[in-house]
This record gives C-alpha cells, sequence and structure tokens, in this order.
C-alpha cells in the first residue's frame, strides 16, 4: 500500500495545484485536508509566484462527494455534539475554508467534473472560475440524512433564479451541467475530453484565455425550463403549503417532487426552508455561513441527523425513522431552536486571514 497524502499540494508554471486524493471516497473531505487546502491558500496569496489556484479531484468519479460523514456520525451518534466537539471544530475550519474562497483575490479554478456534492459545493461554488462537464453531477443532499445545506450552500441556493434553488434544496435535486451554469453554482462548461487541454493551457494563457478556448455552450437546463411549476409551487410560506401545491400541480415532475420532498427529515425541510428565506435577505457569503454554522451544530445534536446516516450510509436500509415523523408534528419552537446564539461560540469566518 502506498501512503499517498489525502490532498495533493504542488505549485508549477505559476499555478497553486490541489488535487483531491481519496478517490475511492469520492475524495470526501475530512478535517486534515480543509486545514491543508486553507494553508496552501493562505500561503499562495501573498506568494508572486503564484498567479492562479486549480482545484481538481482525483479519480474518475468525481471532485468530491462531501464531507466525511461517517465521521460526522460517530460524533452525532455519542452525543458528543456542539461548537468544541470534533466535528463542531471541523465544520468551524471548513467554513471559513469556504469564505476564503468566496473573497481570494486570484483566480480560482475548479473542474467540477463528476460527483459534486455537499463540501464539494463548499470548496467549488465559490470560486471565480467554475468548469462543468458533460459528467457533472452536483447537489446538496444533506435534507436526506435529517441536515440541512451548509458550506455556503444556503448562500448559492437562495440566489438561484426564482424558486430553482428551493426546489433542489427541498428534494435534493441532482443538477446538470445545465442546471449548474443556469442555477449561478457554475459559470463555464467544458466537455471532458477538453479538460487536460485546458490544464495544459493554464501553464502558459491567461485563465480567461485557456478556459475560453475550450468552453462550449453550456446544454440547456431541464430545471429552468420547469421554471413555471417550481415558483409557483415553491414560492409558498411553509413547507406544507410547498407540499399541498405539488400536489395539485399539472406536472408529471411535480408529483416525483412531492415524493421525493415527502420522504426527507421534516424538522430538516422546515429548518431548510426558513434558512433559505433568511440567507436571501442576508449581504455576504461570511453572514450566512454564521448562520449555516448555528444551524449545523445544532443538528448534530439531534436525532434525524444520526438516524439519516444510518439510514443512509451506515445501514443503507434506506429507512430512516424521523422524529418527529410528519411535517404537522414539527413546531415552530423546534425550528427555532436551530438558529439560537452560541454566543462566544459564534463563527467568525473573516477572522482568520492570511499571515
Amino acid at each position: 500500500m502506498t501512503d499517498e497524502p489525502e490532498v495533493l499540494i504542488t505549485v508549477e508554471d505559476g499555478l497553486g495545484r490541489i488535487t483531491l486524493n481519496r478517490p475511492k471516497a469520492i475524495n470526501a473531505l475530512n478535517h486534515a485536508m480543509v486545514l491543508a487546502i486553507t494553508d496552501a491558500l493562505r500561503a499562495w496569496a501573498v506568494d508572486d509566484t503564484v498567479r492562479a489556484v486549480v482545484v481538481t479531484g482525483a479519480g474518475e468519479r468525481g471532485l468530491c462527494a462531501g464531507g466525511d460523514i461517517v465521521a460526522i456520525h460517530a460524533d452525532a451518534k455519542t452525543g458528543n455534539a456542539g461548537p468544541d466537539s470534533p466535528t463542531g471544530v471541523f465544520w468551524r475550519d471548513e467554513y471559513i475554508l469556504n469564505a476564503l474562497i468566496g473573497r481570494y483575490a486570484k483566480p480560482y479554478v475548479v473542474i467540477m467534473d463528476g460527483i459534486v456534492m455537499g463540501g464539494g459545493v463548499g470548496l467549488s461554488g465559490h470560486g471565480s472560475h467554475r468548469v462543468v462537464t458533460e459528467r457533472s453531477r452536483i447537489g446538496m443532499p444533506e435534507v436526506g440524512i435529517g441536515f440541512v445545506p451548509d458550506v455556503g450552500g444556503t448562500h448559492l441556493l437562495s440566489r438561484a433564479p426564482g424558486e430553482l434553488g428551493t426546489h433542489v434544496a427541498l428534494t435534493t435535486a441532482r443538477m446538470t451541467a445545465g442546471d449548474a451554469v443556469a442555477t449561478g453554482f457554475a459559470d463555464h462548461y467544458v466537455p471532458s475530453a477538453a479538460v487536460p487541454a485546458l490544464l495544459d493551457s493554464l501553464r502558459t494563457a491567461t485563465v480567461d484565455d485557456a478556459i475560453a478556448a475550450v468552453a462550449e455552450q453550456a446544454p440547456p437546463s431541464e430545471l429552468l425550463a420547469q421554471r413555471h411549476w417550481i415558483d409557483a409551487c415553491y414560492s409558498a410560506d411553509t413547507v406544507e403549503e410547498i407540499a399541498a401545491r405539488l400536489q395539485s400541480a399539472d406536472a408529471p415532475e411535480a408529483t416525483k417532487a412531492l415524493d421525493d420532498l415527502l420522504a426527507k427529515s421534516p424538522v430538516a425541510l422546515k429548518v431548510t426552508l426558513r434558512a433559505l428565506r433568511a440567507a436571501r435577505d442576508v449581504p455576504s457569503l461570511e453572514s450566512v455561513l454564521k448562520q449555516e454554522y448555528r444551524v449545523s451544530v445544532a443538528a448534530l445534536g439531534s436525532h434525524d441527523l444520526v438516524e439519516g446516516i444510518r439510514a443512509q450510509v451506515v445501514d443503507k436500509d434506506r429507512n430512516p425513522q424521523w422524529k418527529p415523523a410528519s411535517l404537522a408534528e414539527v413546531t415552530d419552537a423546534q425550528v427555532a431552536a436551530y438558529f439560537a446564539d452560541l454566543g462566544d461560540r459564534e463563527l467568525d469566518a473573516t477572522a482568520q486571514e492570511a499571515q
């Protein structure tokens, strides 16, 4: 066996290269990887020999399938919750990294090929040059495990056209390359066969010129084409009303969306809707991440996160027993508790700048 680093970090031809290197886990992020990427970005921010950053994932399956939720499950299962738990500290550092990417002063090119979920969106969605391919499948699947979109996901989702982001969040819908460009999760479409040429061209050309040489018009977005019924259904003020509108909508896709939604954690659905609506009115990514940190820490101590990961990832019986079991049983007080102030443990995503 070889003990290769979980993140490969190199500098060559003026490019800071970050390669996520856990291909068997679809490059799922752990705490050590987050810290290594953060350290590299901070160093390159003040290094005049580095003109741009390029982020890729090892293997054929995708850029990044998200965070290491098995480790999160271990914390949650033992009741080891709170900001100072291992997972709480991991999320703090991860969200600081997300904010750093969002305000990075140098070009940040990320190849969003294959699967890009959860934490992978945090690594890619806030960058300056976000490239998708025909193989891209992008999503925020958190409500399916009793969690809530994080890593700045509510920032991106809340700014998608109309209610497309609400639909993606509440149903865990997967976005294609065309969908990702249409919703603001990506900027450029490059066929996967042209990615090696793009990476080679970046060594000598400017980022914009290198991308322009291989980029093509993004495929049509099926999601955008369905915006008429999506906006009509998801503009409701409550998850219950959204479900009612989906049930009566005259579109087969709405029927599937309803089935998808009703299979998710009721409390996570309600918390997610409130988080998305609040994020629309928050001006900065850092402020949204502060809200997300409160919600994530609260979720760590919840029944549904433990049960959701058990059902989807550990036992894989795909039969989570949510508590509360229905939308009607979720109280306003239960939802509000997820947004409680953390006092001196609040997240400050601007606190740790490059040294």
